[in-house]
């Protein structure tokens, strides 16, 4: 009788520690990873790249601002921000605040759902579910975002393209809205990337293939997404449970080749889907899988 009062006392007390150790430290636990990526013409100085993604800000989270503020320490040539930045109607305020010292830095940005909409609690189940129903809270203050970014002279990629001068060199761009809510339309920046640019950059907040595969087509070197959250909680030696988009299981964090070099596109199509710094309020647990922001180094192609 005592053996099986045992086992589950056991099961309770180390779900229970799981959980802790998921809500209260790694959740917290800020991590720099730093990718190099081979895609500058042969014999290019290297180019510097800070990705941040999915914030889900709160006005109270005062580690995370202090954290990212900290950041331009690096002094990166360019940030780029793929979405997901609000999870409250009062954090436009503390987020634009998180960035200030990153906006006099050049930079670009999409906007997703969580910047448009407010979280609601939600059965985690239903994440198992490739097409379940989506349901939005209030509108964010978005709008206050997006301005508060573009005044201080980052680009606007949201279905958008454009360029910029970036530490001696030129850099093309275009981007899409929110794939995972269908809100991207790529038909408003197809069409091959500038051949004369130094690099090619796409951005998407969700990894969608329908998407990637268009950016490869058109000649991309490097796309940057957000939203897997680099799936959150992760088994060890298994990986993410869920990707909550279109994307394979082994790619919803980090550096991939998504599309092979050709004789046209020397460099390929590189991925990199950002694990996060954020999760909802409503599910605040991150297991084996820290938030994260990236430096990206952009290193000359062998010859």
């Amino acid at each position: 009788m005592r053996w099986y009062t045992a086992v589950p006392t056991a099961a309770v007390a180390s779900g229970a520690a799981v959980t802790a150790y998921a809500s209260l430290y790694e959740r917290t636990r800020w991590t720099l990873r730093r990718f190099d990526v081979p895609v500058l013409a042969p014999g290019s100085a290297p180019l510097t790249i800070l990705q941040l993604s999915d914030l889900h800000m709160t006005a109270g989270q005062r580690s995370k601002q202090e954290w990212i503020a900290g950041l331009a320490e690096l002094e990166p040539d360019l940030v780029i921000d793929t979405g997901d930045n609000l999870a409250g109607f009062d954090a436009v305020g503390p987020t634009l605040r998180a960035l200030d010292p990153l906006l006099d830095r050049p930079g670009a940005f999409v906007l997703a759902s969580n910047d448009y909409y407010a979280p609601r609690p939600k059965n985690p189940l239903k994440y198992f579910k490739r097409d379940h129903k989506r349901v939005h809270g209030d509108e964010l203050p978005w709008r206050d975002l997006r301005d508060g970014m573009r005044e201080r002279g980052w680009l606007d990629l949201t279905n958008a393209r454009g360029e910029l001068p970036v530490a001696g060199r030129r850099i093309s761009f275009a981007g899409v809205d929110d794939s995972h809510l269908r809100l991207d339309r790529y038909d408003l920046v197809e069409g091959p990337a500038d051949p004369a640019a130094d690099v090619r950059i796409g951005l998407a907040h969700s990894p969608e293939p329908r998407v990637l595969d268009r950016f490869a087509a058109d000649g991309y070197d490097l796309l940057l997404c957000g939203h897997t959250h680099g799936g959150q909680l992760r088994v060890p030696f298994y990986g993410a449970l869920v990707t909550n988009c279109g994307i394979d299981r082994d790619l919803v964090r980090w550096l991939h080749r998504w599309a092979a070099p050709t004789e046209e596109h020397p460099a390929g199509t590189w991925l990199h889907v950002s694990a996060g710094l954020g999760t909802s309020p409503y599910a605040p647990v991150r297991f084996a899988c820290p938030p994260e922001a990236t430096l990206l180094t952009l290193t000359a192609r062998p010859a």
